[in-house]
């Protein structure tokens, strides 16, 4: 048995708040944003990752305004095109799909992150 990495007795780590926004931020809706509707200012490989809260949510408000505006300008027509390959695991599915895939992702993501920030605050009044 691997000690260092058994996966029954060595949980992985719980991600940090942080990490999380720059997930949502960067992996999620600059990725997305760049790939999809061409954005360059979406280029997530150009981000600097905030050192403080305000900082990323504001990067947070940038990428989902960038996100939003992208597909919101979409007609039905293109809503129900395939998607191409720069979305290899949507590659032929309708572009509605993808949209709807990142909205969950999101919201579940920041639904993680109030659950975290809500367990940070209690533990730190305990």
């Amino acid at each position: 048995m691997d000690l260092e990495r058994d996966s029954e007795s060595v949980p992985d780590p719980v991600t940090t708040i942080a990490w999380r926004l720059a997930h949502v931020t960067v992996h999620i809706l600059k990725a997305r944003t760049y790939s999809v509707f061409d954005d360059p200012d979406s280029d997530p490989g150009g981000h600097s990752f905030a050192g403080t809260a305000a900082v990323a949510l504001g990067q947070l408000d940038d990428a989902y305004l960038r996100w939003k505006a992208g597909f919101a300008g979409l007609t039905d027509g293109r809503l129900a095109e395939p998607i191409g390959p720069e979305e290899r695991y949507f590659e032929g599915q309708p572009m509605a799909t993808l949209i709807l895939h990142v909205n969950r992702e999101v919201l579940s993501h920041i639904a993680e992150i109030a659950l975290l920030r809500d367990l940070y605050a209690r533990h730190a009044s305990a």
